[in-house]
């Protein structure tokens, strides 16, 4: 990964017009499409598999007069008059023949009509006038809607309208967002000390995140897309564009500094720092995606958009950063005696920085810094145990808004339950006495504690369903409304047994009630899963079992601070009013979404500050040597990095949309404790305390799991070895201390192009030398350059560019004739070759096999139409040498068997003769283990040997 991300770095810092023409084309791609479609965000919340959601597509499919959008227009006279005077009806009268008169609307019910059920406040004070409109509430035209409100004009009376459909569904950004980015960039100028280069990440991530956010819109116009989706992408994809590219660029400035060459530089940073950030997003994203298991639609979209935003980000990190810093070129060097130029420099009497004397102050006092942060987390997050789940409903809209006035004015005249009444439904098909039955059982429905009034049950037209409106006495997100639903699903079974009639509970009060349980279900599993995958991903990463332990349950202290933190404010209240929020059950979606990007971010802060003191220790230093290095070298790119998204999260609270305020303060308190206590404090601490213990690894879990390399250790050894290639000359093979794999010996040598050499090898290593070079199996140490291609970081390449032949084969179908071998070797080759081309080739094979002689000479009687199982082994040898022959490689590895000496002479002058340009071969096998000049294979050199041989060492 780090040697890919290496070459992309590289390339983009190359070709920077190129990259940044290609993303602004995305961008005005994107928000074309995004824009043009114009699609609208929609706040229906739906949840399949749950009572509540069957029974609603069942009431759609046949009595879609209840299942449709309905309005409520809510009638309350200014004065002091009642909606049953004359005047005061004769406007509600009004007011539903021009509700009625509007495309659209299906049916109006008045107050005073037949079937009105609890439409009067008590005190007569209040009525509502019940509309029906076709369609469902994303498919209503706004024409529709304005002709709707507009029927309150010039009345006399007072209207305000209540429904799903006037719910706000633009994606609200204020000036407090534009401040929040401000801040961001400042710190970006503090952090870097230059202006060039704090706009850098500052642009990369706008770019992101307009191709995310015009995606999302193109898509809303086909799918349900909740408007708080386009706001958590937004949120999301800005801080993490920020922080990736800031790590990125951090280290090419640090590279620039110490004298590296920009272009290179701009390759080892992305290499290094950007492996970090991909291993950071991709365990965002996989969080995000893991959404999906909850079966949550609108969920599952809002995760979607979160994860395109974060990998567009991190796309943005990896390519268009790299293309700036091409354009900025040596601009971005700090001047020497800059404050940038003097950390990239520390010398003995330096004044130690901020972060080293940091670390020193906690390493001095490890056990309280424990028991502090533990305490002080752990009282933080005592809130979170009384967490309260519920999704928005009216009461949640902006103050002054249409909707919320009537949702006021309704939970204040009716009680707080009729601004979100159930729905019940009956299955009647199997009753006879329907009239009789409805009333009995609407009498047992309103006999329940906790049930304000019970509608009269209507039947669907074709009698197939029935349904009572029941309203609650307690609000629709109160815990009594919660146990009042289960209490009727309970009656619904004695109902079914006493009239023959199922029972469901339905409607937006039911649907939101359903989607808060399954989301509250849901919650640990996925926390474990996020818990069980944070420490497989770190033990993977740092090789070590304790870290990764230590991270994970850092992390349930950020989570469980956070989420305390959230339930403080938005439930309890405390301190509500500073940020302009009311009071109320926790957005349902939003204890999951913390979890799933805090996860993310943690794990970035983790592998930044924690990799350094891997590669302290894996270099000799001693646990606190290690520890205070580590963290000296990562602390304020890591401080920067949560300053910004604290702050990016922190501005979309005061102002933000009421569904996404309490995720950013989440976000943003997750931010600051991870960072700042759990990372910086409680991770040096329990360091401290692990001592080398903290990087004990099992060798059964070393072998299993597979090395992330995070730090780019390979890159680093890349670089190393295409160093030392340059050095060793042009030589077709060149190899210095490689390891083969599955053996504990090495092999150096140098071949030159069109020279052969004899490798002494055991019959059961051979194969293993061969692959080795070959790129087919890994080599574990060592380094080697086969035809161009560099070892083991190129071993794909070296593969595809040597030929490898057994000269005794067992694995070819001997039914196989030398025609049908011929044609599929030469078919691999560019230029497809007929059958007449394949004779004529074959004549000249068999030609310079006469030429040759002695022990060339019997591949002369070879027929293409022979089968490999009727040649002799030293025909068939000879053969499969010429066809080896025809590859154009510019290496042959050859495995001669037990062919005699010579037959395998007269392989290779047959493949020399053949072969163009003039290949480097490299022979083992019988003929090469008796000959005393052959190679031989050294035995490996204990770990932490030192090899002082030079290139030029191997030219001798």
């Amino acid at each position: 990964m780090a040697t890919l991300l290496y070459r992309l770095g590289r390339f983009a810092f190359r070709r920077a017009a190129l990259v940044i023409t290609v993303w602004v084309i995305a961008l005005a791609a994107a928000l074309g499409v995004g824009l043009s479609l114009g699609g609208q965000t929609d706040e229906s919340f739906s949840i399949p598999g749950t009572e509540s959601q069957e029974a609603l597509d069942q009431l759609d499919q046949l009595f879609p007069e209840a299942a449709g959008t309905t309005v409520q227009a809510v009638v309350a006279p200014e004065d002091d008059s009642l909606v049953t005077d004359a005047d005061i009806r004769g406007e509600i009268d009004a007011l539903m023949a021009d509700l009625e008169s509007i495309p659209g609307v299906e049916t109006v019910l008045g107050p005073f009509d037949e079937f009105a059920s609890n439409q009067v406040s008590d005190d007569e004070s209040v009525a509502i006038v019940q509309a029906s409109l076709e369609g469902t509430s994303q498919s209503i035209s706004t024409e529709t809607l304005d002709a709707i409100t507009a029927t309150a004009d010039a009345r006399d009376v007072r209207v305000e309208f209540a429904g799903q459909v006037f719910q706000n569904t633009t994606v609200g950004i204020t000036i407090i967002e534009v401040i929040g980015v401000l801040v961001a960039g400042a710190v970006l100028i503090v952090t870097f000390g230059s202006l060039l280069a704090a706009g850098m990440p500052l642009a990369a991530a706008l770019i992101g995140i307009g191709i995310s956010l015009g995606g999302i819109l193109g898509v809303a116009a086909f799918v349900p897309v909740s408007s708080s989706a386009p706001l958590l992408a937004l949120m999301i994809g800005l801080a993490v564009g920020i922080d990736y590219s800031l790590f990125i660029l951090s280290r090419h400035r640090t590279q620039l500094a110490r004298g590296e060459r920009p272009l290179e530089s701009a390759g080892i940073a992305v290499g290094t720092a950007g492996s970090a950030v991909v291993f950071a997003g991709v365990t965002v994203i996989i969080a995000l995606l893991g959404l999906l298991v909850v079966g949550v639609p609108f969920l599952s979209v809002m995760g979607i958009g979160a994860a395109v935003a974060v990998t567009v980000a991190m796309l943005a990190a990896t390519t268009l950063l790299p293309a700036f810093m091409g354009l900025a070129g040596d601009r971005l060097i700090p001047r020497e005696g800059s404050r940038a130029w003097k950390r990239s420099h520390p010398t003995a009497a330096s004044r130690p920085t901020m972060g080293r004397r940091w670390v020193r102050g906690v390493m001095r006092r490890p056990i309280l810094s424990t028991v502090g942060v533990v305490l002080v987390l752990g009282t933080i997050s005592i809130p979170a145990f009384s967490l309260d789940l519920n999704l928005p409903d009216g009461g949640k809209e902006p103050e002054g808004s249409t909707q919320r006035i009537a949702y006021d004015l309704i939970a204040e005249s009716f009680g707080p339950g009729t601004a979100g009444p159930l729905l019940v439904t009956l299955d009647i098909t199997q009753t006879t006495d329907i009239v009789d039955d409805l009333e009995d059982i609407g009498a047992e429905l309103e006999a329940l504690p906790g049930v304000a009034s019970v509608s009269q049950g209507i039947p669907s037209p074709g009698l197939e369903l029935a349904i009572f409106r029941v309203a609650p006495t307690t609000a629709p997100d109160a815990p009594e409304t919660k146990a009042l639903v289960a209490e009727l699903r309970e009656l619904g079974q004695q109902v079914e047994e006493d009239y023959g009639t199922p029972l469901a509970v339905t409607g937006v009060t039911a649907v939101g009630i359903d989607i808060s349980t399954r989301l509250t279900g849901a919650l640990v599993p996925f926390g474990i899963i996020v818990v069980g995958l944070s420490i497989v991903l770190l033990m993977a990463v740092f090789r070590s079992v304790l870290v990764p332990v230590k991270a994970a349950l850092g992390f349930l202290l950020t989570v469980g601070s956070a989420i305390g933190v959230t339930v403080a404010v938005f439930q309890w209240g405390w301190g509500a009013e500073l940020l302009h929020a009311e009071p109320g059950p926790i957005l349902s979606f939003m204890p999951i979404i913390l979890m799933a990007v805090l996860f993310g971010l943690a794990m970035d802060y983790e592998v930044f500050l924690v990799s350094g003191m891997r590669e302290e220790h894996v270099h000799g230093a001693t646990p606190r040597e290690a520890i205070e290095e580590g963290f000296t070298t990562g602390a304020r790119v890591v401080t920067a990095a949560a300053l910004i998204m604290f702050f990016v999260f922190a501005a979309f609270v005061p102002e933000g949309a009421g569904l996404i305020k309490p995720i950013a303060l989440g976000l943003a308190v997750g931010i600051a404790v991870d960072a700042f206590v759990v990372r910086m404090l409680l991770g040096p601490a329990l360091m401290t305390l692990f001592g080398r213990a903290g990087w004990w690894f099992p060798r059964f879990l070393d072998r299993l799991l597979p090395d992330l390399d995070v730090e780019g250790a390979r890159l680093r050894h890349h670089r190393d070895t295409a160093r030392w290639a340059v050095a060793a000359g042009d030589a077709e093979v060149v190899a210095d201390r490689l390891e083969i794999a599955g053996t504990e010996k090495t092999l150096s040598l140098r071949v030159e192009s069109g020279a052969g050499v004899l490798v002494d090898a055991a019959p059961a290593e051979r194969g293993l030398v061969l692959a080795t070079l070959a790129g087919y199996l890994a080599a574990p140490s060592g380094r080697a350059r086969v035809a161009g291609a560099l070892l083991p970081s190129e071993a794909g390449a070296a593969s595809e560019r040597v030929s490898l032949l057994e000269l005794e084969p067992h694995r070819l179908d001997p039914t196989l004739t030398v025609r049908e071998l011929a044609t599929e070797h030469r078919a691999a080759r560019p230029g497809r070759m007929g059958q007449r081309e394949i004779e004529r080739w074959w004549r000249g094979v068999t030609a310079t096999a006469r030429r040759l002689g002695g022990a060339a000479a019997p591949l002369a009687t070879v027929e293409l139409d022979d089968t490999l199982v009727s040649l002799s082994p030293e025909r068939r040898a000879l053969g499969l040498a010429a066809l080896a022959a025809s590859h154009g490689s510019t290496v042959h590895l050859i495995d001669a068997g037990g062919l005699a000496r010579p037959t395998v002479d007269a392989a290779d002058a047959l493949i020399v003769a053949l072969a163009e340009p003039q290949p480097a071969r490299l022979v083992t096998g019988d003929a090469a283990s008796e000959d005393a000049a052959a190679l031989t294979l050294d035995p490996l050199a204990p770990a932490g040997a030192h090899d002082a041989r030079t290139p030029e060492a191997l030219l001798s």
